[in-house]
């Protein structure tokens, strides 16, 4: 089993931002970038958070993403506009159209904004967080290439398409979800390829269609549900592709150019996303709104759990791990601690990494 290396947060942020410049990024978009990498890795979303500079190095590089875009806005309606990426990092593009869709629901209560012409963007939570920060329920999505299986389908259809939300919690962290609609996101299958974690049973099948639990071997993944409600994960997917891609144009899963594994580095993959902001003061009162989250928290967290158990609502798992990472270090992967010339501090084995044995939350 391989080692990861602890990196106190400050070097990480500082090396990554230094690849994505290197290879050819403005400083906004490395900037955001960076940003949303170091939330995730923050977080203990391991599987995208900074082990995915090496690949935004390598779209840099061939092309397929513009390192220097220009993002423009254009407001459709009182409430919604629309973001074009100019095939941007996708990471700016949705910080872009997250600050406006907060600007539009400022005047109009909510804002939905579209983006066009973008690029993979990570971790969709990074995005519904800002909203909450600012006061505002996020909710973010994108779609992706083909990588997840139908109900009862053979070959992979969907991608991981996630679905994020936030909302301020009445206390000092906002509530966050952030869940891929596949069993496991197709980035945590190459994580645990890279540190030679096995999978859980039930989250991929091999070339023939066999449940594996060898990474190595995986080629799709399964939707959320289990064998017999994985119709459920399907079907959230496809609103993921609904909002993001057939909305406003953009590409649908299956036409995708793969992410990675492909020969093409150079075409942009003209991906969509999907931001939302609602601002409670135009419905029941930011007050109200944060009373009953904190009512609605403090009772979910104090229900009674089964022996040996714990109740968690959605981010309290994350912020515990942030708290613990700001001190300990940020645990890196091999192969990305070597693309980032990263000084060697063992982490212990890489099932020492919070991302594989994740609390069940409520």
């Amino acid at each position: 089993m391989s080692v990861q290396t602890l990196v106190a947060p400050d070097l990480l942020q500082a090396r990554v931002e230094t690849a994505l410049r290197n290879a050819g990024a403005c400083d906004a978009s490395a900037a955001a970038a960076v940003r949303a990498l170091m939330h995730a890795s923050r977080i203990g979303v391991d599987s995208h958070g900074v082990r995915l500079v090496v690949h935004y190095d390598k779209v840099l590089r061939g092309g397929r993403v513009n390192g220097t875009p220009n993002i423009t806005v254009r407001k459709t309606a009182a409430a919604t506009a629309i973001v074009d990426g100019d095939n941007a990092l996708g990471h700016h593009a949705a910080y872009v159209a997250m600050d406006t869709a907060i600007g539009l629901a400022r005047d109009s209560g909510i804002g939905a904004v579209g983006v066009i012409n973008s690029s993979h963007f990570g971790a969709a939570g990074a995005y519904a967080r800002v909203a909450a920060e600012a006061g505002m329920i996020g909710f973010a999505t994108t779609n992706s290439d083909s990588v997840v299986a139908l109900f009862q389908g053979r070959e992979a259809f969907h991608g991981t398409n996630p679905l994020a939300f936030a909302a301020p919690s009445g206390g000092e962290k906002p509530w966050l979800l952030d869940m891929a609609t596949s069993s496991i996101p197709l980035n945590r299958l190459l994580l645990y390829k890279s540190l030679g974690v096995r999978l859980p049973e039930g989250v991929a099948v091999d070339d023939a269609g066999a449940p594996t639990t060898d990474p190595a071997s995986g080629k799709t993944l399964l939707p959320l549900g289990g064998v017999d409600f994985a119709f459920k994960g399907a079907a959230l997917a496809g609103v993921a592709t609904l909002l993001s891609a057939i909305l406003q144009g953009m590409t649908l899963d299956h036409a995708f150019i793969p992410m990675v594994g492909g020969d093409d580095y150079s075409t942009p993959r003209q991906m969509g996303h999907f931001l939302l902001a609602i601002d409670p003061e135009r419905f029941g009162g930011r007050d109200v709104f944060h009373a009953g989250m904190a009512a609605y928290l403090a009772a979910l967290r104090s229900a009674p759990v089964q022996e040996g158990g714990e109740i968690l609502a959605p981010g309290d798992r994350e912020w515990r791990v942030e708290a613990e990472r700001l001190v300990a270090g940020i645990p890196v992967d091999p192969d990305t601690a070597a693309f980032l010339e990263l000084p060697r501090s063992p982490a212990g084995p890489a099932g020492h990494s919070k991302e594989p044995d994740i609390p069940r939350r409520t």
